[in-house]
């Protein structure tokens, strides 16, 4: 299949970008921030726990923010506290915001137009039955298993030529974060063609029902970590109580770049 037409990105503007811990954030519109990441490239949306953890510790993952095409405000504890230390108040732009614009577009429905990264065979099958609800053509050569990563950088030469085979509009990576990231700057260096590169993780399961339903209103008021939190305890305290490092990150670094930590 040939690659469908690619639109040319409409550069940000200095008002549509704020620098935080060395991340060029995208505070435009979500309308705007979606034809950005439907023109391709690599988009990403760390979480509090990545910026806090992830951004010191990793340097693949720090390289995927640092170099995204689009990167945007999914964190509500970094907008608050961004508000908090500067006085500046930022829209905050979640995974499942973007997902929900993103899978709007009629366009994507056609057959091939997405492909799919999925993490086990379980939630393929949840996720595809609920996209095929929503009249999207979507099949098995449009979704890869991904496989268990290693740390550090991400070449998967099978997903690769998967991907260069479909010649899709948009790859969406639906893996957990820290690892989307590091897999979608691998992608986007070798393939060919310029899809939208989404790492947006767990945001779909969050409509198929893989994850606690979120309701508008609650992500709305940065409150989606709560029904998380109380959906799951087990699985997710220690990724709430690690996002509460970003607090001195960010009063420390601010716009900078953290200096950099493999301990």
């Amino acid at each position: 299949m040939n690659p469908a037409p690619r639109l040319s990105p409409s550069p940000a503007t200095a008002s549509d970008l704020r620098t935080i811990l060395g991340v060029s954030f995208f505070v435009g519109t979500i309308e705007a921030a979606t034809e950005k990441a439907l023109a391709g490239g690599l988009v990403v949306a760390p979480s509090g726990p990545g910026l806090a953890v992830d951004l010191v510790h990793s340097p693949a993952y720090r390289e995927a923010l640092t170099t995204a095409d689009l990167a945007i405000t999914d964190s509500g504890w970094m907008v608050l506290l961004w508000r908090l230390f500067t006085g500046e108040t930022l829209p905050r732009h979640s995974g499942l915001k973007l997902i929900r614009a993103v899978l709007a577009r009629e366009e994507l429905k056609r057959p091939g137009a997405v492909f799919w990264v999925m993490p086990s065979l379980a939630e393929d099958e949840r996720n595809r039955a609920w996209l095929r609800e929503q009249g999207f053509a979507v099949t098995a050569a449009d979704v890869y298993i991904a496989p268990h990563y290693a740390p550090g950088s991400i070449q998967d030469e099978v997903l690769l030529r998967r991907i260069e085979a479909r010649g899709p509009r948009i790859v969406m990576l639906a893996i957990g974060g820290g690892v989307q990231e590091r897999l979608g700057l691998g992608l986007r260096s070798r393939l060919a063609a310029r899809p939208g590169i989404l790492c947006l993780g767990a945001a779909i399961a969050f409509l198929t029902g893989g994850q606690v339903a979120i309701p508008v209103w609650a992500d709305r008021f940065y409150l989606g970590w709560l029904f998380r939190l109380a959906s799951n305890p087990r699985k997710f305290w220690r990724r709430y109580w690690d996002a509460l490092r970003l607090a001195p990150l960010l009063w420390r670094w601010r716009e900078r770049l953290p200096a950099e930590s493999r301990t």
